[in-house]
């Protein structure tokens, strides 16, 4: 069973950046990030193909995020620029086993994708 452990989040100005990094146990070749903020449902975010480091986004994030995968430490990073309110949620990792990487809409549904604790991201206005 995969651990995930995650780090970086913060409270930051609109315009700002931060950095979430989320470090598996061992190498898994699908992960990615999700968001939730209250009363909304959890949004997928980014998702990494590990094996190839090519990453897809959502329409929302797109341009100002970018995620990055050191395979030697097993670490998913997201890079987020020009930060806005509503960027503002609990962002978790996630990983799963399955190949090829699953659509988004799966990993939330799906008992066999493990989460991290998550990580509170607030942008002020």
């Amino acid at each position: 069973q995969v651990q995930l452990m995650e780090s970086g989040g913060g409270s930051v100005q609109a315009g700002g950046s931060l950095r979430l990094s989320c470090t598996a146990s061992r190498t898994i070749y699908c992960m990615a990030w999700f968001r939730q903020s209250p009363g909304s449902e959890r949004q997928g975010v980014a998702r990494m193909d590990v094996v190839h480091s090519v990453a897809d986004y959502d329409d929302s994030v797109q341009g100002r995020f970018t995620a990055s995968h050191d395979k030697a430490n097993n670490t998913l990073s997201l890079q987020m620029n020009s930060l806005n309110p509503e960027d503002t949620a609990v962002y978790y990792c996630a990983a799963r086993r399955d190949w090829p990487c699953q659509p988004m809409a799966v990993w939330d549904a799906s008992d066999d994708t493990t989460w991290g604790q998550g990580t509170q991201v607030t942008v002020a206005s």
